[in-house]
């Protein structure tokens, strides 16, 4: 089953910072071990973020605990797509699929005709989501200690 209903998320407000920082880890802590660094958004002004209104959140419906969410900055051509996050207690229930949708919704409202993202190169279940949504490879390229894979969604 498809979720579509982008209502269903929302922008996060500052008391939403604790359970997006909770997410955020809860979905990429698994990584450490496994790219040897903590992933960049477990390190983020998740504050700043809110405030900025770069973050917007699904909360489950029946007891309103976050359990995904999205950063996003929009740029005169594009939607950067910083982080997409999925508590594990939901995996598997349509949160990133409905999180995916939302962000194309996003990009449209605003007249932007892309979206980009990029994902480390070990992150490869990543890799296989991505393209599944329309996303294609750009570029893969070393920033610091990330090996990262660029990917781009041009909307119609």
């Amino acid at each position: 089953m498809i979720d579509r209903n982008p209502e269903r998320v929302r922008v996060a407000v500052a008391e939403d910072v604790p359970a997006v920082r909770a997410v955020t880890d809860a979905a990429y802590h698994p990584y450490i071990e496994r790219i040897g660094v903590v992933p960049r958004p477990m390190e983020a002004d998740h504050a700043a973020d809110v405030a900025a209104g770069k973050v917007f959140v699904t909360a489950e419906p029946v007891d309103g605990q976050v359990d995904g969410l999205v950063v996003i900055e929009a740029f005169a051509d594009h939607l950067f797509l910083d982080s997409i996050a999925v508590h594990p207690r939901a995996h598997g229930t349509g949160v990133g699929r409905r999180l995916l949708h939302f962000v194309e919704a996003r990009a449209r409202e605003l007249g932007l005709g892309e979206i980009r993202l990029y994902t480390n190169a070990l992150m490869w279940e990543n890799q296989r989501i991505y393209p599944k949504y329309g996303y294609e490879v750009v570029e893969r390229r070393v920033d610091g200690p990330y090996d990262r894979i660029h990917y781009r969604k041009r909307l119609d």
